[in-house]
């Protein structure tokens, strides 16, 4: 009884004060150090009663600094996991490295503008082709304002992140703006493409050709026709008419690239190219990645038509199923190429990756003989010093013999190419050099070993 008395005299206050001081000692671990705040003394009373000095405060443990490539991250918490793997998104969209996973790899053009990957221009004409549906309307009076680099990279990107492709209309609009009656009816000056586009030499079109463009367009807005003079009434009968010239719109283009993917632009026409190459003998870089074997008549391969005379059938176009399998006939191919070089004798760069199955027509044919149809590598094309003979693709991890083999062909037939021309050029034309794919050490060893089984 008399205990229990003593418990109800105790306060509040003294039974909290006996919880606080009874969890102290159960969470007290034998690493535990109670801080404590010592007296502070006087330095002449510490002298005195020689009393230890207090030991200074442990440093305060430095922020730490999230470093991302070498570049310090923004204040603030980390984002979440899912902002930063757009696969883990609902909102992100579809990967474009799986949608291009398997095509060809295309070479921008030397010399060309691209900005750098990371950096603000990159990343804001990005936006603007991805969204050029929008933008092209929306911007429409300030596209062709722009510097005339920064145009011919947004063209470029454009041209391969916007799945339609890039139109003739882009193109005027990039280049020469909205139409004559748009700028007078807001009060704008015409634009003088001769200055406006003197300093546009890079003109990158790759994947647009044959998608939403086409050659004859494309040569139409670039070098319009010329035109006749409004006078109604001529000064005598026997005069001749004179035709205007027209403004041309990129008048120093000098690197065209002209690449296709063979997949998505199956209607590209040498006729057409062969025409077009006739307006613009000044350029001097071209690309023509992807593109399919020279001819006229590229759906006619198949086809027979009766003779009127014999009765027989005959082939229609010049190249026929087994003209390169089994006659090594490359003689339509290698005409086509060499009015080609005739048109364009100004070339010094020329890219025809992913054309490997058309690489013997550079020689004249499987046997390498030069006749009066073969290209001619010191007078037409003796100013070209870099060709480019890629396949246009990478050999996967575990690739079979059988593509390793065809990779070997390829690249066997593009070093017969390049002895053909340095042997034609020998002490007559510039050096050249032709880039073309290697085998690694583990593809070469696979490739010797299948040999050896078949011996």
């Amino acid at each position: 009884m008399p205990s229990r008395n003593k418990n109800h005299d105790r306060s509040v206050n003294d039974i909290l004060a006996d919880l606080r001081r009874s969890s102290i000692k159960n969470n007290r671990g034998p690493g535990t150090v109670l801080a404590h705040t010592a007296p502070s003394v006087p330095p002449e009373l510490r002298q005195i009663f020689q009393i230890p000095e207090i030991p200074a405060p442990a440093p305060r443990r430095p922020a730490q600094r999230r470093i991302i490539n070498g570049r310090r991250a923004p204040p603030g918490p980390p984002p979440p996991r899912s902002w930063i793997s757009l696969s883990q998104s609902r909102h992100a969209p579809p990967d474009s490295q799986t949608q291009v996973a398997g095509r060809m790899q295309h070479h921008p053009l030397p010399g060309a503008y691209y900005p750098d990957e990371h950096s603000l221009v990159a990343v804001a004409l990005q936006c603007i082709a991805k969204d050029w549906g929008q933008q092209r309307d929306w911007n429409r009076f300030y596209l062709y304002s722009l510097p005339s680099r920064i145009r011919s990279a947004l063209l470029a990107y454009v041209s391969e992140l916007y799945e339609p492709g890039v139109s003739a209309g882009d193109l005027r609009l990039v280049f020469a703006g909205p139409p004559e009656e748009e700028l007078l009816e807001y009060g704008l000056e015409r634009v003088d493409h001769g200055k406006w586009n003197a300093d546009i030499y890079h003109l990158d079109l790759t994947g647009s050709l044959g998608k939403s463009l086409s050659l004859k367009e494309l040569g139409d807005l670039l070098y319009p026709p010329a035109v006749a003079p409004e006078s109604g009434v001529l000064e005598s009968w026997d005069s001749a008419d004179t035709l205007l010239e027209s403004p041309k719109l990129l008048p120093n283009l000098t690197h065209l690239s002209l690449a296709v993917d063979p997949i998505a632009s199956p209607s590209v026409s040498w006729k057409q190219l062969l025409s077009f190459a006739t307006k613009v003998p000044t350029l001097t870089h071209l690309n023509l990645s992807g593109w399919p074997e020279p001819s006229l008549t590229p759906n006619a391969k198949f086809a027979k038509v009766t003779s009127s005379m014999t009765g027989q059938s005959v082939q229609y176009g010049s190249t026929g199923p087994y003209s390169h399998s089994l006659d090594n006939d490359w003689s339509e191919a290698a005409i086509l190429l060499r009015k080609l070089s005739k048109a364009l004798y100004r070339l010094e760069y020329l890219d025809l990756t992913g054309c490997a199955d058309w690489f013997p027509a550079l020689k004249g044919g499987g046997s390498g003989t030069t006749t009066s149809n073969s290209l001619d590598w010191v007078g037409d094309w003796g100013a070209i010093t870099t060709l480019r003979l890629c396949s246009g693709y990478a050999l996967p991890e575990g690739a079979t013999v059988g593509q390793i083999s065809r990779f070997a062909e390829w690249i066997g037939v593009a070093t017969e190419v390049e002895k053909y021309i340095r042997a034609q050029r020998s002490g007559k034309g510039r050096f050249i050099t032709v880039e073309k794919d290697t085998l690694s050490e583990a593809e070469n060893l696979a490739l010797e070993r299948e040999r050896q089984q078949a011996r």
